[in-house]
């Protein structure tokens, strides 16, 4: 049996069982050696996609004798930034670079420079960036419905990304219930589109993971929520929006449910946070997701996305004071004195921190106006050309990040198609399905009809060329349909080994390859 055996399997209810026989099996020489046969192909084409410069740039996998002359590293530096740019600064990229522009980028620069030796673990040092902080905070709060909240005395920190802000509010209402409710086997509710750092938060800190399906409309489906929610039941997860399809969820009959039951309700709008107020005051239909709401009782908000920042910053959020002080890290009796930090990390890049608030007060509430408002009506844009093409159709009911699929064509081999136009988009599975976020990248003119005339080329080809086989159209096919999903996350154990490796053993090839895209933007 070989990997597309495995693909083509209908375990359903025996899928565990297959899982763990496929675990242990792999442990035996003679079935690790058939397993790495079989990878031997993908691995090469991941190799190479993800090992460009292998062969052409100097390696150092050690130490050189004598340091490199400084005007020679930064001349290095300036050579592979210049080749990788071009792609993103023409808005070939799905999500990733949220502004672009380059005097944004020289003055999110600049001010880092000029903070760049901070620490905030050292507030003593640098006040002005515990001041930074706590204002990202309190603007990104009073975006979000803080100064409307009953009840609430919004506050919260700055994370390194999404990620961290998810992880931070899950290990508190952890945290939280084993020490005001007792609950010592904590469950999390969320649907089955939350993003997979709350997978990561639930493997982190022994909580356990219940997901609920979504509805057609891809938004969570809150009878199932409430089927699913128990007496061990620590919080329940929304988003606003979601990000494979752009949904934003019920939040305000989920987090009443939530309240009801005396729990935690997080809206998780790391991709929506910094788009969503803007596009209620431009006239959208928005439903209630966030403070407003007296449900909510944490919110993540990335401001390294839509808020325009440098990458490495995100905003957690709370309703009260409480709730964040079973976040904070503090120990009292360490030899070496008293340690205590607000995240997960002790030493933060303060200069990260200070470009964040730079970014925001420049840009100012006219400015994120504005930027939503370019982005949602490219965002119908591209929306209106996509439901044109009678071959696919749009996920949901979208504002600005936009999936879509096909009941007729594979659609991942549209998206090979697209990797060779250029375009970097973000693959999708259950169902199988490609989506673009738009940023200011596309707004730029031009960008949105060239994506849609590559992707009506995209659709003619596979149609003319429906078994053509390459590319990284069975690997993605592979994640949505293979049933034991150890064979999956098998590849991408390796294809993160392949990011750690050094030296030239991958030839150089061009851009028509790509590697799994991580999901994030």
């Amino acid at each position: 049996m070989d990997l597309k055996d495995i693909a083509s399997l209908k375990l359903g209810p025996f899928e565990p069982l297959v899982a763990r026989i496929y675990r242990y099996a792999k442990r035996l020489p003679i079935v690790r050696k058939r397993i790495d046969a079989e990878y031997a192909p993908i691995m090469d084409e991941l190799r190479r996609s993800a090992k460009p410069y292998a062969g052409e740039v100097e390696s150092y996998p050690t130490l050189p004798e004598q340091g490199i002359d400084r005007d020679q590293v930064l001349q290095s530096l300036r050579t592979l930034d210049r080749r990788e740019a071009d792609r993103w600064k023409d808005g070939y990229v799905s999500g990733a670079v949220y502004h672009g522009d380059p005097a944004h980028i020289e003055f999110l620069n600049e001010a880092y420079a000029i903070t760049s030796q901070t620490n905030p673990l050292h507030s003593d040092l640098w006040p002005s960036i515990a001041k930074y902080e706590a204002e990202i905070v309190s603007m990104t709060g009073n975006m979000l419905g803080a100064r409307s909240a009953v009840d609430a005395d919004v506050c919260g920190s700055v994370a390194s990304g999404g990620t961290e802000s998810i992880l931070l509010a899950m290990r508190s209402y952890r945290d939280w219930a084993r020490d005001r409710k007792g609950i010592t086997s904590p469950e999390l509710v969320v649907p089955t589109t939350a993003h997979a750092a709350f997978d990561k938060a639930a493997q982190y800190f022994g909580i356990k993971l219940v997901k609920v399906p979504v509805g057609a409309d891809f938004r969570a489906d809150v009878a199932a929520t409430k089927k699913a929610v128990n007496r061990h039941t620590i919080c329940i997860v929304g988003s606003a929006v979601s990000f494979p399809h752009g949904a934003v969820d019920p939040i305000e009959e989920l987090s009443e449910l939530a309240r009801s039951r005396g729990i935690g309700f997080h809206t998780d709008a790391c991709l929506g946070g910094f788009i969503l107020p803007w596009a209620e005051q431009l006239g959208y239909e928005v439903p209630p997701f966030d403070f407003r709401l007296p449900g909510v009782t944490s919110m993540s908000a990335d401001t390294h996305k839509y808020g325009y920042a440098a990458k490495g910053t995100s905003v957690i959020l709370y309703r009260n004071r409480e709730l964040r002080h079973y976040q904070y890290y503090k120990v009292a009796d360490w030899p070496g004195g008293l340690y205590f930090s607000p995240t997960f990390a002790g030493s933060r890049p303060g200069g990260l921190s200070a470009a964040c608030w730079a970014a925001m007060v420049s840009i100012g509430r006219n400015g994120y106006l504005e930027a939503s408002r370019r982005i949602l009506e490219t965002g119908a844009r591209v929306r209106a050309g996509i439901e044109s093409i009678p071959e696919l159709r749009v996920l949901g009911d979208p504002l600005w990040v936009i999936a879509f699929a096909s009941d007729e064509l594979d659609i991942y081999r549209v998206l090979d198609f697209m990797t060779k136009r250029n375009w970097n988009l973000n693959g999708l599975h259950r169902p199988p399905s490609v989506h673009l976020a738009v940023t200011l990248r596309h707004t730029e003119e031009g960008v949105a009809e060239r994506f849609l005339r590559d992707l009506r080329d995209a659709v003619k080809h596979v149609k003319a060329h429906p078994e053509q086989e390459g590319g990284m159209a069975p690997i993605y096919g592979m994640a949505s349909t293979v049933p034991v999903q150890g064979v999956v996350t098998d590849l991408l154990e390796r294809y993160l080994d392949v990011l750690y490796e050094v030296g030239d053993g991958a030839q150089a090839v061009g851009r028509d390859n790509q590697a799994p895209k991580a999901s994030g933007n």
